[in-house]
């Protein structure tokens, strides 16, 4: 007999996730970079699917600090890794997200993150607009993603030459959001305006080459007509040529395009190509590797947590001699940037590799 849990209703479908972890003996505890960063019983996986177990049921009182704990997750999907059901705790966490904000009990920063999202939106807009150069008929548009488009404006221009050189003609920037930070608020509704109003701007017939890979998860089930950019990059991988002088960077696998879309070979094989060796890797990578702690809304939840995960990550690479640091994220390279490292996104050895002038 499945469990009533009417007082969040989106939780009824993940009755069967909550209940695997609720009864489960914690073997992904050490897997969550947020219960590592604040070690805490109630962070831990086991600890935020109870919560939203038990609220669910009517057990817990539903209150700021019982649904608190529902944005304690970068959604990294680490703990689904290690998890021998693959549980889907992320995606249970962000079904609590939307049932908890809607009862008016989420975090304050993520109330006036939605609060502020008018504002927000056209300062994207806005930073789109500067990054803009259409010239006659786009062979396809290209959506960098905010982090990109507000926060790393040169990653954000070379991708737009990488973008151009890769498909053979200008492209036109969508100025449209793929919605994650607003699901990530807990404001589903705004994130499926978000989505309805960016498949407007592109239409179906068009290509929509997407540079972010968490934009590229929130649309690829609803666009059919997204493509990643790393995935054009990927299959012309002959065009990018060797250019000597570069010290191999140490690559950081981005969640969401590691855990998240199962890339792992295709930034590496580009990077050696360019570099003329393989990267150097992290203590822990590909499936195992540690989150950067730009994800789910958390740098604006819980800055501390963000800042002590990004810290531990950027240890490791002390560690193992330091140097550049290469990732495919926008969250993940300001984030990284953020806490002092030399980081570089991957458009910018595609630039090199393809002899753009990255200046």
């Amino acid at each position: 007999m499945k469990p009533n849990l009417r007082q969040l209703p989106l939780l009824s479908p993940r009755a069967d996730a909550l209940e695997k972890c609720v009864y489960c003996p914690k073997l992904c505890r050490a897997a969550c970079p947020v219960s590592n960063a604040e070690p805490s019983e109630s962070l831990i996986p086991w600890g935020k699917m109870s919560a939203a177990y038990f609220m669910a049921r009517g057990d817990v009182a539903i209150t700021p600090e019982s649904a608190s704990v529902a944005w304690a997750c970068t959604g990294c999907l680490a703990c689904a890794e290690r998890c021998d059901h693959k549980n889907p705790v992320a995606a249970t966490l962000t079904d609590a997200r939307a049932d908890l904000y809607e009862r008016g009990v989420a975090p304050p920063e993520a109330i006036a993150l939605v609060a502020r999202w008018p504002q927000l939106s056209d300062a994207r807009k806005a930073a789109v607009s500067e990054l803009s150069h259409e010239q006659g008929h786009p062979v396809a548009h290209l959506l960098l993603g905010c982090s990109y488009a507000q926060k790393e404006p040169r990653a954000a221009r070379l991708a737009v030459r990488v973008a151009e050189a890769l498909m053979g003609g200008k492209v036109a920037l969508a100025k449209g959001c793929c919605g994650y930070p607003l699901d990530a608020a807990g404001d589903s509704a705004g994130a499926t305006r978000e989505r309805e109003a960016l498949s407007r701007e592109v239409s179906s017939t068009d290509t929509l080459v997407v540079l972010d890979p968490g934009c590229f998860r929130a649309l690829a089930p609803r666009l059919p007509n997204a493509t990643l950019l790393l995935d054009r990059a990927a299959q012309v991988l002959d065009r990018f040529k060797p250019r000597p002088g570069l010290a191999p960077p140490r690559y950081h696998d981005p969640c969401q395009l590691g855990r998240g879309l199962g890339r792992y070979d295709a930034p590496r094989e580009i990077l050696a190509r360019v570099v003329g060796a393989p990267p150097l890797e992290f203590e822990r990578s590909r499936e195992r590797a540690d989150c950067a702690g730009a994800g789910g809304l958390v740098p604006v939840t819980r800055p501390q947590n963000s800042s002590a995960i990004a810290e531990e990550r950027l240890s490791q690479h002390a560690r193992l001699g330091g140097g550049p640091v290469a990732t495919a994220c926008g969250s993940s390279l300001h984030r990284l940037k953020k806490s002092g490292a030399d980081a570089r996104d991957l458009v910018e050895y595609m630039a090199i590799g393809l002899g753009l002038d990255c200046e």
